[in-house]
């Protein structure tokens, strides 16, 4: 059983976020899931990133930083697209991270840090087409990643859709996020 701290998409913190943190806990997992945008969600990518940028990217990250306190130190940390930036921080960050696990997007390893911390599983999963991932940069730091951690996989899945694991978007691909669930439960049931 992992402890796992998921942090929501630019979107919010949708009903199909919850039923993939239920998906974990379903497995035994015990999951945290903060809601950064203090209960505000958007019908729309466009319009979480118009509210995203106007609370402003260093306060979002800040409070998702805050979320881990008091938080053990082993702990998972899960981040869908705009959630990888707290995910990926204190995988990176905060000593006694189990592993981190980045849905649909990725930063480089130098936003946080030198290096990749030692021991600390990652993976990345993303679409081959999704134009936020791999035009957007998300794909090269994930291939970065893949070269400076010891335990790194990469995960495309075939489609152009951004948040194709959230069943309550339109974006929703259910064979890939199935296929990505199963490979996420795979990396919790081994740390």
């Amino acid at each position: 059983m992992a402890e796992v701290l998921l942090f929501h998409h630019a979107q919010g913190l949708t009903t199909g976020v919850r039923d993939f943190a239920r998906a974990l806990e379903a497995a035994g997992h015990v999951v945290h899931l903060p809601d950064l945008y203090d209960g505000n969600v958007f019908g729309t990518l466009d319009e979480g990133m118009v509210y995203a940028r106007g609370v402003g990217f260093d306060v979002l990250l800040e409070k998702g930083r805050l979320e881990a306190d008091g938080l053990p130190d082993a702990l998972a940390y899960v981040g869908f697209s705009l959630g990888v930036m707290p995910a990926q921080l204190l995988a990176q960050t905060r000593p006694g991270a189990t592993a981190a696990i980045f849905l649909h997007g990725c930063l480089p390893v130098a936003e946080f840090g030198d290096a990749w911390p030692d021991g600390v599983p990652v993976q990345i999963h993303g679409m081959d087409a999704d134009e936020w991932f791999v035009d957007g940069g998300d794909l090269e730091a994930a291939e970065e990643i893949l070269l400076s951690a010891s335990d790194a996989e990469l995960f495309l899945y075939p489609g152009s859709d951004h948040l194709f694991t959230d069943n309550s978007l339109p974006a929703f691909d259910a064979d890939a996020s199935a296929l990505a669930l199963e490979r996420v439960l795979g990396l919790l049931g081994r740390v």
